[in-house]
């Protein structure tokens, strides 16, 4: 397998030294930054891609977690031509977008009502948007780490430092009925919806940051069992975790009912597409009945001029409907676990003061360099935490050369220390993965970026 390195990355710097003049901010999305450079890929077949300097990655990036299948499912490729072939977007609703729709409401209980929409921002911004609607409040609680996209409401929050403005542009008044806490503060999160001033609260179902800083146990029933009491709506984003845990997502393993769920990634088969469902009572806002008040002041209005266009509807049903009659959810989950694993003990064979984490196909490395507990470690246990402004807080500089060495050694992580699995992916590809952790590991360890217990 050829893999990179800056020498032979010269097409990939070329293409970005021609994006310095014409991207804004010289990249499409703030994870491709990298060092020395983003790299260009040109294809992808299954659990790998290959850039435009052809170089092979085993690929755990798979499109931002979108494509459980793989990249270029035959599948879903042949799906999509088909349709293609009759038009690629009419501004009409179509046959295959109630098919879609019908899909999903067979396999999430709580999806009473459907609304399409193109993206996981867009998704959380309309569900935010109904819930003020429906309850008449203004406030919503967001929670430190928690990634829910880049409009107003939630721009802020995610990263560290948790109580201090992310992003530029982003007004006072923006944030100004937007509280945010840390989700092991279960008791103030009780205390503040108590006060029935927030129309609603607003998790991801992983924890922060597609599980970076994973949840507490029974957090997920406890918000469920206050929201319902205090008439606050519960908003679960499962952008990420939806139909790639199970076919009813996170909601479906904990045995919850959120009132309203977002969807992006899997649930579009990996094209551009999310989902907003929910209980028919708040869905129905957007309903239009005729009577021209009611149309124009008592609703809750949403455009989108790709939303369930026909190729990514086409691609949708082809993943879900394999998710819903085969066991491939079960098995990509069960090679997280195995890749899990197979890290944990390579770490713990070379001694580093690290562990992995991570749920269903989803996996994370944590480095310790704090020198104080660094000190008070004796063994491999002792790493553990999950505290998330430290989960979320390792050196920038020690994330971007772990990710530069593994792209090196032919391997493309999501972003952070972690990545995503696909139904692609085999057992040798994760041997071959575990191999190339292995040197960057040691090599960590000569440069003193990592550290042995």
């Amino acid at each position: 397998m050829k893999t990179s390195n800056e020498s032979n990355l010269s097409t990939s710097l070329s293409m970005y030294d021609r994006a310095q003049s014409v991207l804004a901010g010289s990249v499409g999305h703030d994870l491709r930054y990298a060092l020395p450079g983003p790299i260009y890929t040109a294809r992808g077949k299954g659990g790998r891609k290959w850039d435009v300097d052809s170089n092979e990655y085993i690929d755990f990036l798979v499109g931002n977690a979108a494509l459980l299948l793989g990249h270029a499912d035959q599948e879903v490729v042949a799906a999509v031509q088909s349709v293609v072939a009759d038009g690629t977007h009419f501004g009409n609703d179509h046959p295959l977008q109630l098919e879609w729709s019908e899909l999903i409401q067979q396999m999430v209980p709580s999806a009473e009502r459907v609304r399409f929409t193109n993206s996981g921002t867009e998704s959380t911004l309309l569900a935010i948007r109904l819930a003020r609607a429906f309850t008449g409040r203004p406030g919503l609680l967001r929670l430190e780490g928690h990634f829910h996209g880049w409009h107003d409401d939630v721009v802020h929050g995610f990263d560290m430092p948790f109580q201090e403005p992310t992003c530029l542009g982003a007004t006072p008044n923006d944030q100004r009925d937007v509280v945010c806490l840390s989700d092991r503060q279960i008791d103030r999160i009780d205390d503040l919806l108590s006060q029935q001033k927030t129309a609603a609260v607003i998790v991801e179902s992983t924890g922060a940051s597609w599980g970076r800083a994973p949840l507490r146990e029974k957090f997920l029933q406890s918000i469920d069992e206050i929201t319902k009491r205090t008439g606050t709506i519960f908003i679960l984003d499962e952008v990420i975790s939806g139909f790639r845990f199970g076919a009813a997502g996170v909601q479906g393993v904990e045995g919850i009912r959120p009132d309203l769920t977002t969807f992006a990634k899997v649930v579009a088969g990996g094209m551009p597409g999310g989902a907003v469902v929910g209980r028919r009572d708040i869905m129905d806002l957007m309903q239009k009945n005729g009577d021209p008040h009611h149309d124009r002041h008592q609703r809750v209005v949403h455009f989108g001029t790709y939303n369930a266009c026909p190729p990514s509807a086409a691609a949708a049903i082809v993943t879900l409907k394999r998710i819903q009659s085969t066991d491939v959810t079960h098995r990509v989950n069960t090679l997280g676990a195995n890749m899990r694993q197979a890290l944990q003990d390579l770490i713990k064979s070379l001694g580093i003061a690290a562990h992995v984490y991570g749920q269903a196909s989803l996996f994370h490395v944590y480095f310790e360099t704090d020198s104080n507990r660094l000190s008070d470690i004796s063994e491999q246990a002792d790493v553990w935490i999950d505290d998330p402004a430290r989960l979320k807080g390792m050196p920038g500089h020690l994330v971007a050369r772990y990710q530069q060495l593994l792209r090196y050694h032919g391997v493309d992580l999501m972003s952070g220390t972690g990545g995503a699995l696909c139904t692609a992916h085999t057992e040798a590809d994760i041997s071959e993965a575990i191999s190339a952790f292995e040197k960057v590991l040691i090599k960590l360890l000569d440069e003193g970026l990592v550290f042995q217990i």
